[in-house]
């Protein structure tokens, strides 16, 4: 589990099979490195990988086929661009961000940037697996960063986001532009939302109902 807050920019470097390198290029790395060890989570642009080998400035995980093809890593310019790094979140570690996974739900591609006085508004349209879940004010990932959606289009599933300098600066949004792919995640409370509101596909929820809430000490 992560919190959408960047510590670190990165690269990928493909290896023999499904391995690859993934360096810390960034000025704040110490906090990717300074107690990374084996088996541990990494979210890679919002995608959680798991460490097989530590290095001096970085470290190498497998990506299987399935999640290059669902995600962005799989894209033919990998190597060249920055990718967002982040390690698990710690047991009493402060949440500046939302409660982020690392299961991309699926891609979506920035349609145009705007900067203002005190952020950049970017609009992204997103795939149908995750236009579903993405509500006005509510917190999505993107290419693993927290953000807010400032305005949302159901009819388009294109949402907005503003970012904030630090954000801009700090992440790989400042090198996107309008074309370019990203990693989507929708926040995990609204899936459970979704999976109470649908019953009929779990065999194991009962639909909820003023006589399911007052059974249940609701009411």
């Amino acid at each position: 589990m992560f919190t959408g807050l960047i510590q670190a920019l990165g690269t990928m470097k493909p290896l023999e099979g499904d391995s690859w390198q993934i360096t810390c290029v960034s000025q704040p790395s110490i906090v990717i490195m300074q107690d990374l060890a084996y088996g541990d989570s990494v979210a890679v642009d919002g995608v959680c990988l798991t460490v097989e080998k530590v290095l001096k400035d970085g470290f190498i995980a497998t990506a299987s086929p399935e999640t290059l093809r669902r995600t962005t890593l799989g894209g033919e310019n990998v190597q060249q661009r920055y990718v967002n790094l982040e390690t698990s979140l710690r047991v009493g570690s402060k949440v500046g961000g939302h409660f982020v996974m690392g299961h991309v739900d699926g891609t979506g591609r920035l349609l145009e940037v705007k900067q203002t006085a005190s952020s950049w508004e970017m609009t992204f349209i997103a795939s149908e697996a995750i236009a579903q879940y993405i509500v006005p004010k509510g917190s999505i990932a993107v290419n693993g960063i927290s953000l807010t959606v400032a305005a949302y289009e159901p009819e388009t599933s294109q949402f907005t986001v503003a970012v904030i300098p630090i954000t801009y600066a700090e992440t790989n949004l400042r090198y996107l532009v309008p074309g370019n792919w990203v990693n989507l995640e929708g926040d995990i409370l609204g899936k459970y939302v979704e999976k109470f509101l649908h019953p009929s596909q779990s065999n194991h929820i009962a639909s909820i109902t003023p006589e399911f809430l007052a059974e249940h000490g609701y009411l």
